[in-house]
């Protein structure tokens, strides 16, 4: 597609580069994202073949841990964060509250092009002397901190650079949309007028500024102990292997809800469109996902009950994880409220906003199993922890920005995205995700344990082989299935029909701007007089609301 003068898209490479434009920004954060996704997605068929055909010897036992470690790390750092906020957040906040650009232009660049490098850090460990990092995504001292046991420490210390790049990114950021939230928003948009998917990133942007700060630090000690002799985590020389799981699963556990809320927040706003209802009990929303955000901090040694704590903080601990359900159930149960008897249009946003429900659901409740102590220690280091991880992430996350990607791409680049394609990847992607995922809480439970790169060694799950090869060939076909999302993507960028300003009839303030969005973003602020909540919406019968002006259309009236 040709950029017209009124369009924000670039017309050179180096506008595309070196924009500070929040829309560019988001376009730079989404190319990348995509590419690691492929990148982590192969490494996850990798090891999923290994597993299942272990005879072969695709992977050696090195390379196998390896291929897990960087997948899990890619997918968390380079993937959904930088999807959900990089991408959808940095390109939807500014227009939804009515601003012209983001607070810092030039911290907008900079956090993505220091996301940038971390991606590049971590392709680079593959090449050095020992390839990359092979202590797993959580990096447990003292196998990652101490060059006696960690084979890879070049690789690991890479690792350690690229994590603590990618936090300095992610928390100037969060600073940046922070202050754009406060200070940017439209004359009239109080903090109670602000649709949810600003919420969910205003919420998630706090959780950045206080996690992220404690993995970067918690990576830095990591590396002193690797290549300057310290010794933070080597019992050996008076170190405490421990301090490493408080730090980072004091970053890990809110690192969840802060790949999380973002698709929460989305998702909200695309199924009170494609419902034609308000979203039900919305400051009860609001509140949910501030609940989830601070309870998020009080959970993170859950994944420490096999850690030896003592039976009254390992009960406390259970305790504060079983609170968390509350705020969660709240929001289902008001995503339910708001999709009953509400005329429902399945396009497909709507689609992959379900799924994130209906997945969202399984994996929280196979949480509240891992709650409990003593079925935890049981489950703990088995695929029961990968199924759930994944219907939370996967089932959760990629969903959610499956429809963000579906909702905004008209507004991105004023064309349709190909509803037959768009729904023929939906389809094969939400049964095979469950034909993958679903058996591995079978697996888990029969005592399979994660990260062994041969089964067969085990006599008690030889039994369970073909269920390892059932699952490894659906992950494969996952895996294809995501070619088909890409070359829509690109089939309609060039033969998309013309999207027009608001295809969905929706009713935030980016709708009221053409597609794609000048780069002004508007000509004139607009003055909000109603929330996205409060006003009706085309199409929806009057027995749900008093028939108010519109948000879309006071915003062209004041």
């Amino acid at each position: 597609m040709s950029p017209n003068s009124a369009s924000f898209l670039p017309r050179t490479a180096g506008e595309w580069l070196f924009s500070r434009n929040h829309k560019v920004v988001a376009l730079q954060y989404l190319a990348t994202s995509l590419f690691f996704l492929f990148v982590g997605g192969f490494l996850a068929l990798l090891i999923r073949w290994q597993v299942a055909f272990p005879g072969e010897h695709l992977l050696d036992p090195g390379a196998y841990n390896m291929a897990f470690t960087m997948h899990a790390t890619i997918m968390v750092f380079l993937v959904i964060t930088p999807l959900l906020i990089g991408a959808i957040g940095n390109f939807v906040t500014p227009l939804q509250i009515g601003a012209r650009e983001m607070a810092f232009p030039w911290l907008t660049s900079a956090s993505f092009w220091l996301y940038f490098l971390s991606g590049l850090g971590l392709l680079a460990s593959f090449f050095v002397p020992g390839g990359a990092a092979n202590s797993g995504w959580s990096a447990y001292a003292p196998l990652s901190s101490t060059a006696r046991y960690s084979l890879a420490q070049a690789g690991q210390s890479l690792w350690c650079l690229a994590i603590f790049l990618n936090g300095l990114a992610a928390i100037l950021g969060a600073a940046n949309y922070i202050t754009t939230v406060v200070n940017l928003r439209a004359p009239g948009m109080g903090l109670f007028r602000l649709p949810l998917t600003i919420w969910s990133l205003f919420i998630t942007a706090f959780l950045i500024l206080i996690a992220f700060p404690v993995l970067c630090v918690a990576a830095l000690l990591l590396a002193a102990d690797l290549d300057l002799g310290t010794a933070f985590f080597d019992a050996g020389r008076g170190g405490q292997p421990l301090l490493w799981q408080h730090l980072f699963w004091f970053f890990g556990h809110p690192e969840v809800y802060i790949l999380i809320l973002p698709a929460m927040g989305i998702v909200s706003d695309i199924i009170s469109v494609f419902a034609r209802k308000p979203i039900f009990g919305y400051r009860a929303m609001v509140f949910a996902m501030g609940a989830i955000g601070g309870l998020g901090f009080l959970v993170w040694g859950h994944h420490m009950f096999i850690s030896g704590m003592s039976i009254i903080l390992s009960a406390t601990f259970s305790f504060s994880t079983l609170v968390i359900a509350v705020p969660s159930s709240v929001k289902t149960f008001n995503w339910m409220a708001t999709v009953w008897r509400g005329s429902l249009r399945f396009e497909l946003p709507m689609l992959h906003a379900l799924a994130f429900v209906s997945m969202f659901v399984i994996g929280g409740l196979s949480g509240i199993f891992m709650a409990m102590t003593p079925v935890d220690v049981f489950v703990h280091n088995t695929y029961f922890i990968v199924a759930h991880i994944h219907y939370v992430l996967f089932g959760g996350s990629l969903f959610g920005v499956f429809a963000a990607i579906a909702y905004w791409f008209p507004k991105i680049t004023g064309k349709m995205l190909g509803n037959l394609l768009g729904k023929l990847h939906f389809a094969l992607t939400l049964l095979f995700f469950n034909t993958t995922f679903f058996p591995m809480h079978t697996l888990g439970l029969a005592g399979m344990m994660r990260r062994i790169s041969d089964p067969t060694k085990y006599e008690h799950l030889v039994a369970l082989q073909p269920l390892n090869q059932f699952v490894t060939l659906n992950a494969v076909c996952l895996g294809l299935t995501q070619l088909l999302f890409i070359w829509n993507l690109l089939r309609s960028l060039r033969h998309g029909r013309r999207a027009g300003s608001n295809p969905w009839n929706a009713n935030t303030l980016e709708w009221t701007v053409a597609s794609p969005p000048p780069p002004e973003n508007f000509e004139k602020i607009p003055m909000v007089t109603h929330g996205p909540y409060e006003y009706s919406i085309p199409g929806l019968a009057a027995d749900f609301l008093p028939q108010d002006q519109p948000l879309a259309e006071a915003a062209k009236t004041h």
